[in-house]
Protein backbone atom coordinates (compact mmCIF):
# COMPACT_ATOMS: atom_id res chain seq x y z
CA UNK A 1 0.00 0.00 0.00
CA UNK A 2 1.37 3.70 -1.00
CA UNK A 3 0.53 7.08 0.02
CA UNK A 4 0.47 9.15 -3.09
CA UNK A 5 -0.62 12.74 -2.50
CA UNK A 6 0.18 16.23 -4.87
CA UNK A 7 -0.90 19.02 -3.10
CA UNK A 8 -0.87 22.45 -5.08
CA UNK A 9 2.20 24.65 -3.79
CA UNK A 10 0.60 27.77 -1.93
CA UNK A 11 3.68 29.30 -2.67
CA UNK A 12 4.25 28.46 -6.07
CA UNK A 13 2.96 32.07 -7.79
CA UNK A 14 5.49 33.72 -5.18
CA UNK A 15 8.33 31.22 -5.43
CA UNK A 16 9.10 30.43 -9.17
CA UNK A 17 10.64 27.11 -7.59
CA UNK A 18 9.61 24.68 -10.52
CA UNK A 19 9.24 24.68 -14.66
CA UNK A 20 11.90 24.82 -17.16
CA UNK A 21 15.33 24.39 -16.27
CA UNK A 22 17.15 27.61 -15.70
CA UNK A 23 20.45 29.42 -17.36
CA UNK A 24 23.78 29.40 -15.93
CA UNK A 25 23.86 33.19 -15.43
CA UNK A 26 20.56 34.72 -13.82
CA UNK A 27 18.55 32.05 -13.41
CA UNK A 28 16.59 33.43 -16.78
CA UNK A 29 14.31 30.62 -18.31
CA UNK A 30 15.40 28.30 -21.39
CA UNK A 31 12.48 28.12 -23.27
CA UNK A 32 12.69 31.96 -23.99
CA UNK A 33 15.80 31.49 -26.45
CA UNK A 34 15.88 27.79 -27.75
CA UNK A 35 19.26 28.35 -29.59
CA UNK A 36 20.94 28.39 -25.81
CA UNK A 37 22.35 24.82 -24.77
CA UNK A 38 20.84 23.57 -21.43
CA UNK A 39 23.22 23.03 -18.85
CA UNK A 40 23.23 19.92 -16.57
CA UNK A 41 21.42 20.64 -13.13
CA UNK A 42 23.55 19.78 -10.06
CA UNK A 43 22.43 18.09 -6.86
CA UNK A 44 23.24 17.55 -3.35
CA UNK A 45 22.96 14.54 -1.03
CA UNK A 46 22.89 16.07 2.62
CA UNK A 47 23.26 12.52 5.07
CA UNK A 48 22.13 12.03 8.63
CA UNK A 49 21.89 9.11 10.68
CA UNK A 50 23.81 5.10 10.68
CA UNK A 51 25.98 3.97 7.92
CA UNK A 52 22.83 2.36 6.40
CA UNK A 53 21.80 5.75 5.41
CA UNK A 54 25.45 6.94 4.47
CA UNK A 55 24.93 3.88 2.05
CA UNK A 56 21.37 4.44 1.45
CA UNK A 57 23.07 8.01 -0.04
CA UNK A 58 25.14 6.47 -2.49
CA UNK A 59 22.23 4.79 -4.53
CA UNK A 60 20.85 8.16 -4.44
CA UNK A 61 23.69 9.83 -5.57
CA UNK A 62 24.01 6.61 -8.22
CA UNK A 63 20.29 7.07 -9.19
CA UNK A 64 20.77 11.36 -9.67
CA UNK A 65 23.68 11.00 -12.10
CA UNK A 66 22.08 8.39 -14.20
CA UNK A 67 19.54 10.92 -14.72
CA UNK A 68 21.95 12.94 -15.77
CA UNK A 69 22.67 15.68 -12.58
CA UNK A 70 26.22 16.57 -12.04
CA UNK A 71 27.19 16.68 -8.30
CA UNK A 72 28.56 19.97 -6.54
CA UNK A 73 30.71 20.18 -3.24
CA UNK A 74 28.77 20.74 -0.32
CA UNK A 75 30.25 24.47 0.07
CA UNK A 76 28.42 24.93 -3.29
CA UNK A 77 24.45 25.69 -3.79
CA UNK A 78 22.82 23.02 -6.16
CA UNK A 79 19.80 23.01 -8.24
CA UNK A 80 18.49 19.93 -6.45
CA UNK A 81 19.10 19.30 -2.42
CA UNK A 82 18.35 15.72 -0.82
CA UNK A 83 18.18 15.22 2.45
CA UNK A 84 18.40 11.29 3.56
CA UNK A 85 17.09 11.73 7.42
CA UNK A 86 17.15 9.61 10.34
CA UNK A 87 14.69 9.45 13.07
CA UNK A 88 16.28 8.05 15.87
CA UNK A 89 17.21 10.71 18.05
CA UNK A 90 15.31 13.65 19.06
CA UNK A 91 16.87 15.98 18.23
CA UNK A 92 16.93 14.49 14.27
CA UNK A 93 13.37 16.57 13.81
CA UNK A 94 14.88 19.78 15.00
CA UNK A 95 18.27 19.53 12.33
CA UNK A 96 15.96 19.01 9.38
CA UNK A 97 13.64 21.79 10.03
CA UNK A 98 15.91 23.85 10.74
CA UNK A 99 18.13 23.04 7.70
CA UNK A 100 15.18 23.50 5.48
CA UNK A 101 14.00 26.79 7.23
CA UNK A 102 18.00 28.34 6.03
CA UNK A 103 16.85 26.97 2.28
CA UNK A 104 13.90 28.64 1.93
CA UNK A 105 15.14 31.80 1.56
CA UNK A 106 17.66 30.65 -0.74
CA UNK A 107 15.32 29.05 -2.99
CA UNK A 108 13.31 32.22 -3.32
CA UNK A 109 16.21 33.55 -5.34
CA UNK A 110 16.94 30.55 -7.24
CA UNK A 111 14.49 29.77 -9.99
CA UNK A 112 13.94 26.06 -10.53
CA UNK A 113 16.10 24.88 -7.36
CA UNK A 114 13.69 21.87 -5.66
CA UNK A 115 14.51 20.78 -2.39
CA UNK A 116 13.83 16.46 -1.72
CA UNK A 117 13.09 14.98 1.85
CA UNK A 118 13.77 11.09 2.09
CA UNK A 119 14.66 8.43 4.84
CA UNK A 120 13.42 7.26 8.14
CA UNK A 121 12.22 10.86 9.23
CA UNK A 122 10.01 11.29 5.87
CA UNK A 123 8.43 7.88 6.27
CA UNK A 124 7.56 8.64 9.66
CA UNK A 125 6.34 11.95 9.19
CA UNK A 126 4.91 11.98 6.16
CA UNK A 127 2.64 15.07 4.82
CA UNK A 128 3.52 16.62 8.28
CA UNK A 129 7.03 18.17 6.61
CA UNK A 130 4.99 19.28 3.77
CA UNK A 131 2.79 21.24 6.55
CA UNK A 132 5.60 22.71 8.31
CA UNK A 133 7.92 22.84 5.10
CA UNK A 134 5.78 23.80 2.25
CA UNK A 135 8.73 24.73 -0.20
CA UNK A 136 9.71 21.00 -0.37
CA UNK A 137 9.17 19.74 -3.74
CA UNK A 138 9.25 15.96 -3.11
CA UNK A 139 9.28 13.55 -0.14
CA UNK A 140 9.85 9.73 -0.43
CA UNK A 141 10.35 7.37 2.08
CA UNK A 142 12.65 4.40 2.73
CA UNK A 143 10.83 1.87 0.56
CA UNK A 144 10.79 3.87 -2.96
CA UNK A 145 14.72 5.42 -2.97
CA UNK A 146 14.56 4.33 -6.60
CA UNK A 147 11.42 6.87 -7.36
CA UNK A 148 13.53 9.78 -6.53
CA UNK A 149 14.46 10.98 -10.31
CA UNK A 150 11.12 10.40 -11.49
CA UNK A 151 9.67 12.12 -8.70
CA UNK A 152 11.61 15.39 -9.31
CA UNK A 153 10.88 15.86 -12.95
CA UNK A 154 7.31 15.19 -12.18
CA UNK A 155 7.00 17.85 -9.75
CA UNK A 156 8.83 20.18 -12.25
CA UNK A 157 6.56 18.65 -15.20
CA UNK A 158 3.53 19.43 -12.96
CA UNK A 159 4.65 22.38 -11.18
CA UNK A 160 3.78 21.16 -7.70
CA UNK A 161 5.08 19.30 -4.62
CA UNK A 162 5.10 15.30 -4.88
CA UNK A 163 4.80 12.94 -1.43
CA UNK A 164 5.14 9.08 -2.51
CA UNK A 165 5.72 7.19 0.80
CA UNK A 166 5.21 3.08 0.08
CA UNK A 167 4.40 0.90 3.47
CA UNK A 168 6.77 -1.65 1.99
CA UNK A 169 9.77 -2.69 0.18
CA UNK A 170 9.36 -2.30 -3.61
CA UNK A 171 12.81 -3.33 -4.77
CA UNK A 172 16.01 -4.02 -2.83
CA UNK A 173 17.96 -0.47 -2.93
CA UNK A 174 20.96 -2.76 -3.86
CA UNK A 175 19.41 -3.07 -6.90
CA UNK A 176 20.13 0.29 -7.76
CA UNK A 177 22.92 2.07 -9.10
CA UNK A 178 25.54 3.83 -6.75
CA UNK A 179 28.13 6.56 -6.89
CA UNK A 180 30.69 5.31 -4.46
CA UNK A 181 32.47 7.77 -1.66
CA UNK A 182 35.44 6.28 -1.21
CA UNK A 183 38.16 4.83 -3.40
CA UNK A 184 39.36 2.28 -1.11
CA UNK A 185 35.89 0.97 1.36
CA UNK A 186 32.75 0.24 0.08
CA UNK A 187 29.37 -0.13 2.01
CA UNK A 188 27.64 -3.97 0.78
CA UNK A 189 24.03 -4.52 2.06
CA UNK A 190 22.79 -7.97 3.34
CA UNK A 191 19.62 -7.10 4.26
CA UNK A 192 16.78 -4.45 5.19
CA UNK A 193 14.75 -3.92 7.63
CA UNK A 194 14.61 -5.65 11.02
CA UNK A 195 12.47 -8.55 12.70
CA UNK A 196 13.51 -7.36 16.41
CA UNK A 197 10.67 -5.17 18.69
CA UNK A 198 12.83 -2.27 21.21
CA UNK A 199 10.70 -0.86 22.80
CA UNK A 200 13.08 2.37 22.55
CA UNK A 201 13.91 1.54 18.38
CA UNK A 202 11.58 3.49 15.59
CA UNK A 203 13.37 1.96 12.73
CA UNK A 204 11.61 -1.39 12.48
CA UNK A 205 8.49 0.40 12.10
CA UNK A 206 9.98 2.67 9.28
CA UNK A 207 12.26 0.31 7.54
CA UNK A 208 10.02 -2.82 7.73
CA UNK A 209 10.56 -6.42 8.16
CA UNK A 210 14.16 -8.08 7.27
CA UNK A 211 14.32 -8.93 3.65
CA UNK A 212 17.62 -10.76 2.93
CA UNK A 213 19.39 -10.69 -0.53
CA UNK A 214 20.55 -13.65 -2.15
CA UNK A 215 24.32 -14.52 -1.50
CA UNK A 216 24.77 -14.90 -5.10
CA UNK A 217 24.18 -11.01 -5.32
CA UNK A 218 25.80 -9.94 -2.18
CA UNK A 219 29.03 -11.76 -3.58
CA UNK A 220 29.08 -10.22 -7.30
CA UNK A 221 28.87 -6.79 -5.64
CA UNK A 222 31.89 -7.23 -3.34
CA UNK A 223 33.37 -8.78 -6.33
CA UNK A 224 33.23 -5.43 -8.10
CA UNK A 225 34.17 -3.32 -5.57
CA UNK A 226 37.38 -5.37 -5.47
CA UNK A 227 37.80 -5.24 -8.96
CA UNK A 228 37.92 -1.81 -9.27
CA UNK A 229 40.50 -1.21 -6.32
CA UNK A 230 38.26 -1.54 -3.68
CA UNK A 231 40.65 -2.83 -0.82
CA UNK A 232 37.62 -3.14 2.46
CA UNK A 233 34.15 -3.94 2.55
CA UNK A 234 31.87 -3.65 5.62
CA UNK A 235 28.72 -5.40 5.67
CA UNK A 236 25.58 -3.99 6.28
CA UNK A 237 22.69 -4.88 8.03
CA UNK A 238 20.32 -4.18 11.01
CA UNK A 239 20.97 -7.40 12.36
CA UNK A 240 23.58 -9.10 10.46
CA UNK A 241 23.90 -12.54 11.78
CA UNK A 242 20.08 -13.43 11.90
CA UNK A 243 21.10 -13.36 7.58
CA UNK A 244 19.81 -16.50 5.87
CA UNK A 245 16.39 -16.95 8.17
CA UNK A 246 14.52 -15.77 5.91
CA UNK A 247 15.12 -18.42 3.22
CA UNK A 248 16.50 -20.97 6.10
CA UNK A 249 19.74 -21.43 6.51
CA UNK A 250 20.64 -20.00 10.14
CA UNK A 251 24.55 -20.60 8.77
CA UNK A 252 24.20 -18.64 5.80
CA UNK A 253 25.99 -15.22 7.62
CA UNK A 254 28.88 -17.59 8.68
CA UNK A 255 29.47 -18.86 5.11
CA UNK A 256 29.36 -15.36 3.63
CA UNK A 257 32.29 -14.31 5.71
CA UNK A 258 34.13 -17.49 4.44
CA UNK A 259 33.19 -16.61 1.29
CA UNK A 260 34.29 -13.53 0.74
CA UNK A 261 37.52 -14.87 1.89
CA UNK A 262 38.11 -16.13 -1.27
CA UNK A 263 37.16 -12.82 -3.45
CA UNK A 264 40.16 -11.99 -4.92
CA UNK A 265 41.83 -8.66 -3.86
CA UNK A 266 39.80 -8.02 -0.92
CA UNK A 267 42.11 -7.24 2.37
CA UNK A 268 39.49 -6.33 4.64
CA UNK A 269 35.76 -7.29 5.59
CA UNK A 270 34.24 -5.59 8.29
CA UNK A 271 30.33 -6.16 9.67
CA UNK A 272 27.94 -4.02 11.46
CA UNK A 273 25.83 -4.89 13.47
CA UNK A 274 24.86 -7.74 15.06
CA UNK A 275 22.47 -8.63 17.64
CA UNK A 276 23.37 -11.05 20.35
CA UNK A 277 20.44 -12.86 20.94
CA UNK A 278 21.65 -14.03 17.62
CA UNK A 279 25.39 -14.41 17.71
CA UNK A 280 26.75 -18.23 17.59
CA UNK A 281 29.81 -19.65 17.55
CA UNK A 282 29.96 -20.49 13.31
CA UNK A 283 29.94 -16.50 13.33
CA UNK A 284 33.52 -16.52 15.41
CA UNK A 285 34.88 -19.09 14.18
CA UNK A 286 34.48 -17.68 10.49
CA UNK A 287 36.39 -14.46 11.59
CA UNK A 288 39.29 -16.28 13.75
CA UNK A 289 39.43 -18.43 9.80
CA UNK A 290 39.17 -16.14 7.26
CA UNK A 291 42.03 -14.04 6.67
CA UNK A 292 40.42 -10.97 5.26
CA UNK A 293 38.06 -10.88 8.12
CA UNK A 294 38.99 -7.83 10.47
CA UNK A 295 39.54 -8.77 14.20
CA UNK A 296 36.76 -6.24 15.26
CA UNK A 297 33.31 -6.62 16.57
CA UNK A 298 30.88 -4.26 17.00
CA UNK A 299 28.02 -5.85 19.91
CA UNK A 300 25.58 -3.53 21.01
CA UNK A 301 24.84 -3.76 24.59
CA UNK A 302 22.43 -0.74 25.56
CA UNK A 303 22.31 -2.16 29.41
CA UNK A 304 24.44 -4.36 31.47
CA UNK A 305 20.76 -4.78 33.64
CA UNK A 306 18.65 -7.98 33.15
CA UNK A 307 15.78 -5.44 34.17
CA UNK A 308 16.44 -3.26 31.87
CA UNK A 309 17.21 -5.25 29.10
CA UNK A 310 13.62 -6.88 29.96
CA UNK A 311 11.82 -4.11 29.78
CA UNK A 312 13.66 -2.82 26.51
CA UNK A 313 12.81 -5.79 24.88
CA UNK A 314 16.23 -7.28 24.10
CA UNK A 315 16.13 -10.73 23.75
CA UNK A 316 19.22 -11.80 25.92
CA UNK A 317 20.56 -10.96 29.52
CA UNK A 318 23.63 -10.26 30.71
CA UNK A 319 25.18 -13.90 31.24
CA UNK A 320 24.87 -14.54 27.49
CA UNK A 321 26.24 -10.97 26.30
CA UNK A 322 29.66 -12.26 28.98
CA UNK A 323 29.77 -15.34 27.25
CA UNK A 324 29.58 -14.19 23.52
CA UNK A 325 32.58 -11.77 24.68
CA UNK A 326 34.34 -14.82 26.30
CA UNK A 327 34.43 -16.70 23.68
CA UNK A 328 35.43 -13.79 21.09
CA UNK A 329 38.47 -13.41 23.46
CA UNK A 330 39.56 -16.47 23.63
CA UNK A 331 39.09 -17.25 20.15
CA UNK A 332 40.51 -13.75 18.88
CA UNK A 333 42.32 -12.35 21.78
CA UNK A 334 43.49 -9.38 20.08
CA UNK A 335 40.12 -7.82 18.55
CA UNK A 336 39.06 -4.65 19.37
CA UNK A 337 35.11 -4.80 20.63
CA UNK A 338 32.78 -1.76 20.36
CA UNK A 339 29.38 -1.06 21.58
CA UNK A 340 26.19 0.81 21.87
CA UNK A 341 25.00 1.89 25.24
CA UNK A 342 21.74 4.30 26.37
CA UNK A 343 22.01 5.61 29.57
CA UNK A 344 18.58 6.59 31.39
CA UNK A 345 15.89 4.11 29.68
CA UNK A 346 12.61 4.79 32.32
CA UNK A 347 12.90 3.08 34.93
CA UNK A 348 16.37 3.10 35.57
CA UNK A 349 17.98 2.75 39.04
CA UNK A 350 21.23 3.50 40.27
CA UNK A 351 21.97 -0.26 40.65
CA UNK A 352 20.70 -0.77 37.39
CA UNK A 353 23.35 1.74 35.79
CA UNK A 354 26.32 0.17 38.01
CA UNK A 355 25.86 -3.26 36.23
CA UNK A 356 26.13 -1.22 33.10
CA UNK A 357 29.50 -0.15 34.45
CA UNK A 358 30.54 -3.31 35.74
CA UNK A 359 30.02 -4.82 31.99
CA UNK A 360 32.11 -2.42 30.33
CA UNK A 361 35.12 -2.70 32.85
CA UNK A 362 34.23 -6.90 31.97
CA UNK A 363 34.22 -6.14 28.11
CA UNK A 364 37.14 -4.08 27.38
CA UNK A 365 35.68 -2.12 25.34
CA UNK A 366 38.20 -0.08 22.92
CA UNK A 367 35.52 2.34 22.76
CA UNK A 368 31.76 2.65 22.94
CA UNK A 369 28.54 4.75 21.56
CA UNK A 370 26.95 6.14 24.02
CA UNK A 371 23.49 7.95 24.11
CA UNK A 372 21.54 9.10 26.82
CA UNK A 373 17.89 8.31 26.54
CA UNK A 374 15.27 10.69 24.43
CA UNK A 375 11.52 9.29 24.26
CA UNK A 376 10.86 9.00 20.51
CA UNK A 377 7.05 9.16 19.40
CA UNK A 378 5.41 5.92 18.29
CA UNK A 379 8.02 3.42 20.19
CA UNK A 380 6.69 2.15 23.63
CA UNK A 381 9.17 3.70 25.66
CA UNK A 382 8.08 6.89 25.00
CA UNK A 383 5.10 6.43 27.40
CA UNK A 384 6.79 4.08 30.26
CA UNK A 385 6.25 5.42 33.81
CA UNK A 386 9.22 6.33 35.79
CA UNK A 387 11.08 8.35 32.91
CA UNK A 388 14.40 8.90 34.49
CA UNK A 389 15.04 12.76 35.21
CA UNK A 390 16.87 14.80 32.85
CA UNK A 391 19.70 15.60 35.20
CA UNK A 392 19.96 12.29 36.71
CA UNK A 393 20.38 11.15 32.64
CA UNK A 394 23.17 13.94 32.54
CA UNK A 395 25.24 12.73 35.59
CA UNK A 396 24.78 9.18 34.29
CA UNK A 397 26.00 9.87 31.14
CA UNK A 398 29.21 12.18 32.22
CA UNK A 399 30.08 9.04 34.88
CA UNK A 400 30.06 6.14 32.09
CA UNK A 401 31.51 8.17 29.49
CA UNK A 402 34.61 8.66 31.92
CA UNK A 403 34.44 4.73 32.60
CA UNK A 404 34.46 4.16 28.92
CA UNK A 405 37.61 6.76 28.33
CA UNK A 406 39.07 4.63 31.46
CA UNK A 407 38.81 1.14 29.68
CA UNK A 408 39.97 2.34 26.35
CA UNK A 409 42.55 4.05 27.01
CA UNK A 410 44.08 1.20 28.97
CA UNK A 411 43.44 -1.28 26.13
CA UNK A 412 45.43 1.37 23.94
CA UNK A 413 48.32 1.44 26.16
CA UNK A 414 48.65 -2.55 25.10
CA UNK A 415 49.06 -1.53 21.42
CA UNK A 416 52.22 1.06 22.46
CA UNK A 417 55.10 -0.63 20.64
CA UNK A 418 53.05 -3.27 18.61
CA UNK A 419 53.39 -2.99 14.86
CA UNK A 420 50.41 -2.47 13.11
CA UNK A 421 49.02 -2.51 9.40
CA UNK A 422 46.91 0.86 8.53
CA UNK A 423 45.27 1.16 5.31
CA UNK A 424 45.67 5.08 5.19
CA UNK A 425 42.06 6.92 5.17
CA UNK A 426 40.94 10.51 4.15
CA UNK A 427 39.73 13.23 6.21
CA UNK A 428 39.99 10.57 9.28
CA UNK A 429 42.21 13.05 11.24
CA UNK A 430 40.99 16.50 12.53
CA UNK A 431 44.45 17.71 13.14
CA UNK A 432 46.62 16.09 10.53
CA UNK A 433 47.59 18.98 8.69
CA UNK A 434 49.13 20.85 11.79
CA UNK A 435 50.62 18.16 13.18
CA UNK A 436 51.72 16.93 9.58
CA UNK A 437 50.41 13.21 10.26
CA UNK A 438 47.95 10.94 7.65
CA UNK A 439 45.54 8.92 9.46
CA UNK A 440 44.89 5.64 9.25
CA UNK A 441 42.83 2.24 10.20
CA UNK A 442 44.01 -0.58 11.88
CA UNK A 443 42.68 -3.96 10.68
CA UNK A 444 41.07 -4.40 14.25
CA UNK A 445 39.41 -1.08 13.20
CA UNK A 446 41.74 1.89 15.86
CA UNK A 447 41.89 4.99 14.55
CA UNK A 448 46.15 5.87 14.36
CA UNK A 449 47.73 8.95 13.10
CA UNK A 450 51.33 8.74 11.59
CA UNK A 451 54.09 10.26 10.42
CA UNK A 452 54.27 9.89 6.64
CA UNK A 453 58.29 9.23 6.93
CA UNK A 454 61.29 7.01 6.46
CA UNK A 455 63.12 5.35 3.86
CA UNK A 456 60.31 2.54 3.10
CA UNK A 457 57.91 5.41 2.29
CA UNK A 458 57.68 4.92 -1.64
CA UNK A 459 56.80 8.36 -2.84
CA UNK A 460 53.42 10.55 -1.80
CA UNK A 461 51.03 8.17 0.44
CA UNK A 462 47.59 8.79 -0.28
CA UNK A 463 44.36 7.60 1.09
CA UNK A 464 43.72 4.34 0.14
CA UNK A 465 47.46 3.22 0.35
CA UNK A 466 48.55 0.53 2.87
CA UNK A 467 51.71 1.30 5.19
CA UNK A 468 53.21 -0.64 8.62
CA UNK A 469 54.50 1.74 11.58
CA UNK A 470 55.04 1.16 15.33
CA UNK A 471 52.52 2.56 17.93
CA UNK A 472 53.95 5.26 20.10
CA UNK A 473 51.35 7.06 22.49
CA UNK A 474 48.20 6.04 22.97
CA UNK A 475 44.93 8.01 23.84
CA UNK A 476 41.34 6.99 24.62
CA UNK A 477 39.96 7.66 20.97
CA UNK A 478 43.46 7.06 18.89
CA UNK A 479 47.02 6.08 18.65
CA UNK A 480 49.88 7.64 17.56
CA UNK A 481 52.64 6.20 15.58
CA UNK A 482 55.51 8.80 15.30
CA UNK A 483 58.43 6.17 14.05
CA UNK A 484 59.27 5.79 10.59
CA UNK A 485 57.10 4.06 8.48
CA UNK A 486 58.49 0.83 8.21
CA UNK A 487 56.16 -0.50 4.46
CA UNK A 488 54.48 1.55 2.12
CA UNK A 489 52.44 0.01 -0.77
CA UNK A 490 51.00 1.96 -3.03
CA UNK A 491 47.87 0.52 -4.34
CA UNK A 492 44.95 0.77 -7.07
CA UNK A 493 42.46 2.67 -4.72
CA UNK A 494 45.34 4.74 -3.72
CA UNK A 495 45.81 6.01 -7.44
CA UNK A 496 42.39 6.12 -7.97
CA UNK A 497 41.74 8.60 -4.72
CA UNK A 498 44.36 10.52 -6.02
CA UNK A 499 43.29 11.08 -9.50
CA UNK A 500 39.85 11.64 -7.81
CA UNK A 501 37.99 8.62 -9.40
CA UNK A 502 35.45 6.60 -7.21
CA UNK A 503 33.50 3.48 -7.99
CA UNK A 504 30.56 3.73 -9.91
CA UNK A 505 28.29 0.39 -9.72
CA UNK A 506 25.75 -0.81 -11.05
CA UNK A 507 22.65 -2.46 -9.80
CA UNK A 508 22.96 -5.58 -8.52
CA UNK A 509 19.73 -8.36 -8.20
CA UNK A 510 16.29 -7.99 -9.99
CA UNK A 511 14.48 -6.37 -7.02
CA UNK A 512 13.30 -8.66 -3.96
CA UNK A 513 14.74 -12.81 -3.64
CA UNK A 514 12.90 -15.35 -4.26
CA UNK A 515 12.03 -17.77 -1.38
CA UNK A 516 13.85 -21.22 -0.30
CA UNK A 517 17.02 -22.33 0.72
CA UNK A 518 19.72 -21.54 -1.61
CA UNK A 519 22.38 -24.30 -2.79
CA UNK A 520 25.31 -24.66 0.15
CA UNK A 521 28.35 -23.00 -0.28
CA UNK A 522 31.92 -24.25 0.74
CA UNK A 523 34.13 -22.61 2.69
CA UNK A 524 36.83 -22.07 0.12
CA UNK A 525 33.98 -21.53 -2.98
CA UNK A 526 35.01 -18.07 -4.73
CA UNK A 527 31.32 -17.03 -4.40
CA UNK A 528 27.55 -18.45 -2.15
CA UNK A 529 25.18 -19.57 -4.68
CA UNK A 530 21.98 -17.82 -5.21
Amino acid sequence: MSTVHHPADPQSSANPAFGASVAASGGASLEADSTLTPRVRTYQVRTYGCQMNVHDSERLSGLLEDAGYERVLADDVADVVVFNTCAVRENADNKLYGNLGMLASVKATRPGMQIAVGGCLAQKDRSEIQRRAPWVDVVFGTHNVGALPTLLERSRHNEEAQMEILDSLEVFPSSLPARRESAYAGWVSISVGCNNTCTFCIVPSLRGKETDRRPGDILAEVKMLAADGVLEVTLLGQNVNSYGAEFGDKQAFAKLLRACGAVPGLERVRFTSPHPKDFTDDVIDAMAQTANVCPQLHMPLQSGSDRILKSMRRSYRGEKYRGIIGRVREVLPHAAVTTDIIVGFPGETEDDFQQTLDMVRFARFSTAYTFQYSPRPGTPAATMPDQVPAEVVSDRYRRLHAVVEEVALEGNREQVGTIVELLVASNEGRKDSASERLSGRARDGRLVHFTPQGAAVQGIIRPGDVVTTTISYAAPYHLVADAAVLTHRRTIAGDRHEAGIRPKTPGVGLGLPSFGRPAPVAATAPACAG
